[in-house]
């Protein structure tokens, strides 16, 4: 018995260690990912946030607003208490609003997905796509900053901008 004790305290360990890797790893990159998009959104001119390279595209602006709604929805529904309710970002206007609402964002995010039972994340959650573990709403949450930040990438070269050197992990 003592020996089974022992074996499954063991397992539980490395399972709380090696989930506390995966927490410490995303942290990591989604720091980046912060610096990162901070300098692309600080490289455009303030004067060309409107711009959309087509009818059925976002502006610059509203790729950003839609990063930022994303990451505070699926970290908070996923991370937190479950009370998502939209930010009211109208009053954000200029661009250093916005380079200040993305740190905001994004550290506020990290702080929920720091603050979860580490154990949590193969637990599975609702989504819209499927029943989803923690994992893969954290996943998720990069993916779709990086997807957009493409975007954005973009969104420069069409304007003759040079985006800002990659930052990874």
């Amino acid at each position: 018995m003592k020996k089974i004790v022992f074996l499954l305290a063991f397992l539980f360990t490395n399972l709380v260690s090696a989930q506390k890797e995966v927490v410490n790893a995303f942290v990591e990159k989604w720091d980046n990912s912060k610096v990162y998009l901070v300098k692309m959104t600080e490289s455009m001119p303030e004067d060309k946030f409107d711009f959309k390279p087509t009818d059925r595209e976002m502006t610059f602006k509203e790729q950003l607003m839609h990063i930022l709604d994303n990451m505070d929805w699926l970290s908070t529904t996923h991370f937190s208490n479950g009370d998502y309710k939209k930010k009211d970002r109208t009053a954000i206007v200029t661009k250093q609003q916005i380079v200040e609402e993305i740190g905001r964002s994004f550290d506020e995010a990290k702080i929920r997905v720091e603050n979860n039972k580490e154990t949590d994340l193969g637990k599975k959650v609702v989504f819209f796509a499927g029943e989803k573990t923690k994992l893969q709403i954290l996943n998720l949450l990069q993916d779709h900053v990086t997807h957009h930040r493409g975007q954005l990438i973009v969104y420069l070269n069409l304007n003759q901008i040079k985006p800002p050197a990659y930052v990874g992990w």
